[in-house]
């Protein structure tokens, strides 16, 4: 089974996201900070990673995980609940591969989540 680690500063939403990736077959991880998030990947590098943190915690984390040993390995989906297109260029161009508009569901995640090749 393919782990994904969940990064969202709301309890719930990782909760949420957490039973939804259990759906769709993954071993879901938690981290409520971009620190925990850091380390959890230095001591396991998941398959990919649901990234929801304020934008510059969040883009340091991208670079820093690229930066990490089998740091280009998980596939990371920015999670957010704006459209805000210069938002998401900057992620991608820090390392995120792909984002999800909050709130998610199942189809959704799934669809994106097929639509990169992770199901």
């Amino acid at each position: 089974m393919k782990h994904c680690l969940v990064v969202d500063n709301s309890r719930v939403i990782r909760k949420v996201a957490c039973g939804i990736l259990t759906q769709l077959h993954f071993v879901p991880g938690e981290a409520e900070d971009t620190s925990s998030a850091l380390d959890s990947c230095r001591a396991k590098m998941p398959d990919a990673i649901l990234l929801d943190v304020p934008q510059s915690a969040g883009l340091d984390f991208i670079r820093n995980l690229r930066r990490e040993r089998n740091g280009d390995h998980p596939i990371v989906v920015l999670c957010t609940t704006e459209n805000d297109v210069l938002r998401i260029s900057e992620a991608m161009s820090a390392g995120a591969d792909d984002y999800v508009l909050k709130p998610f569901d199942r189809g959704m995640l799934a669809d994106k989540f097929a639509q990169i090749g992770l199901i």
